[in-house]
């Protein structure tokens, strides 16, 4: 199951270093900021602010993803160095995908018609609850109590495993790192590596307190650890008579689906069980099987940094003696038609769920996936998030996901599809501001109301000109000012340090030259 195994350790953030794990035994294992764990996956009831206000103050798992992401990208950088036609290979992606949103009626169609010539049978959902709905039928008419699951955000995004369990279905997490969010009853942080904000100490506890069999030489390595897992999933693989996943890709030509992993647990869960369940987005569509080669050379060198998943598995229908005699499939929508309505946000739904821009991203890497409160973090989950769930509304959490970032343009630089997150960003903040107009002021209502009479007015401009001359006065020796106490302003200066003002303003320098030339010099 684990033939990679010794990659484990920096795929899950496992530090070689020997994390301390004092008071790991007290301290609570699952989800941090409070059971019981959210309802809705894509709105976890908290603004981005808040959140990070909580995640900020977990030194350790700061400590835990700064280790992870830099590995993960440090490995990323290798992979693409080699790859002489890499910014061509993003360019044709970004065209497959767009591709895909011009002509997304027509090829759900095709897609449907070739799934069900081999064997499989389509089901639509509109969203979360007809997806759970539809799963939960399908799994209650096969008389069992519990399913494996391969990793799947789509199964996240719609709390299905929650779903199941209040009707008496366990899904049992073969992902080692969907085990461990599992286990601890915890959320997943990343859309790749879902438990990359714990270490292997931390993994240890929650492997003793929550796992059965657990043997009694487990220790903190990873390979130990991995292979207490294997030990626990195994019987899981053996009994299965149903398992559920998501989709990496759909192939609307020839109705094949693929799904890219790297523990060999999603091969388990393709091939054993007599019944396959899948959800999948209705964006995973590519037109053609020959588009596979793109894809497939983008997603594992963003995603883990290598040049191949170990596991690639591709399944058409249903095949007689090879693999499950039943195969369904649930297209799910839950507001992937609302996002493609924006033709600037549209681009959101290029996605291929690599997570290169949480690696890269100083936002993310700081404050970690549980601040975004919404099972898609991340510069992504910062664009994805609010138009799935339409949410403009100031007292809407997911609306604040927008703001969530620096606009540095390093997302946009490592995307393998070429997604432009800063100018959707920029566009999901100018909808939100037209969205909350009007009403009581706030303070940065006042603060842009008196500096738009300012700006709109010569001297106005001028007076204000003189007026910052006075920020000289407070710079320090590095010539930046530190603190204003002024309204708004002191938010600003709170985390940001200003550069104090030049000793010349334009307009006096204007106004010296004009002297100078009126006496000839």
């Amino acid at each position: 199951m684990f033939d990679k195994i010794e990659e484990l350790g920096s795929k899950l953030g496992l530090n070689p270093a020997d994390w301390s794990s004092k008071d790991l035994e007290e301290q609570e294992l699952g989800w941090v900021p409070g059971h019981p764990l959210p309802q809705d996956p894509l709105r976890w009831g908290k603004n981005f602010t808040e959140g990070s206000k909580e995640t900020l103050r977990n030194t350790q798992m700061r400590r835990n993803l700064g280790y992870a992401t830099g590995k993960i990208r440090a490995k990323r950088n290798v992979r693409v160095s080699e790859m002489p036609d890499w910014e061509d290979l993003r360019e044709s992606a970004s065209n497959i995908k767009r591709n895909v949103a011009a002509n997304w009626t027509d090829l759900l169609e095709e897609f449907e018609k070739n799934v069900t010539a081999r064997g499989g049978i389509v089901h639509w959902a509109r969203d979360a609850a007809e997806a759970n709905q539809i799963v939960y039928e399908i799994v209650k008419s096969k008389q069992v109590d519990e399913v494996v699951k391969v990793k799947s955000m789509a199964t996240q995004e719609i709390n299905l495993n929650e779903y199941l369990n209040e009707r008496g279905i366990q899904a049992w997490e073969t992902d080692l790192a969907e085990m461990i969010v599992q286990l601890s009853e915890d959320m997943p942080s990343h859309v790749v590596v879902p438990a990359i904000h714990r270490n292997r100490a931390e993994v240890k506890a929650i492997f003793e307190k929550r796992m059965e069999d657990v043997p009694d030489n487990l220790t903190n390595e990873p390979r130990v650890l991995a292979m207490a897992a294997r030990a626990h999933l195994r019987k899981k693989f053996l009994s299965a008579k149903v398992a559920i996943s998501g989709a990496n890709i759909g192939v609307a030509e020839t109705g094949t689906v693929a799904i890219f992993e790297s523990e060999g647990n999603g091969r388990m869960c393709l091939t054993l069980p007599e019944t396959l369940v899948t959800v999948m987005g209705i964006e995973k569509l590519v037109p053609s099987y020959q588009d596979i080669e793109v894809i497939s050379q983008l997603l594992p060198r963003s995603a883990t940094g290598e040049r191949m998943n170990p596991y690639t598995s591709f399944w058409t229908g249903v095949t007689e003696g090879d693999g499950p005699q039943e195969f369904h499939i649930i297209l799910m929508d839950n507001g992937r038609t609302n996002v493609l309505q924006d033709e600037v946000g549209r681009e959101a739904l290029k996605c291929i769920r690599c997570a290169a821009c949480m690696n890269i991203c100083p936002v993310y890497r700081v404050a970690g996936g549980h601040a975004y409160n919404s099972v898609y973090p991340g510069p992504i989950g910062a664009i994805l998030t609010p138009q799935l769930l339409n949410a403009m509304d100031r007292k809407d959490p997911a609306a604040s996901l927008p703001f969530a970032s620096s606009l540095c343009g390093a997302c946009f630089d490592v995307c393998p599809v070429k997604i432009n997150i800063p100018d959707i960003l920029v566009h999901l903040r100018h909808k939100y501001t037209e969205a909350n107009r009007g009403g009581i002021p706030d303070k940065w209502d006042v603060a842009m109301k008196v500096s738009s009479k300012v700006m709109s007015s010569g001297k106005g401009m001028e007076m204000g000109g003189k007026a910052a001359n006075a920020g000289r006065v407070v710079a320090g020796p590095d010539r930046k000012i530190g603190f204003l106490p002024f309204p708004v302003v002191k938010d600003w200066t709170r985390t940001r340090d200003v550069p104090a003002p030049p000793a010349q303003s334009f307009r006096d320098w204007w106004e010296d030259e004009g002297k100078n030339e009126g006496e000839g010099k």
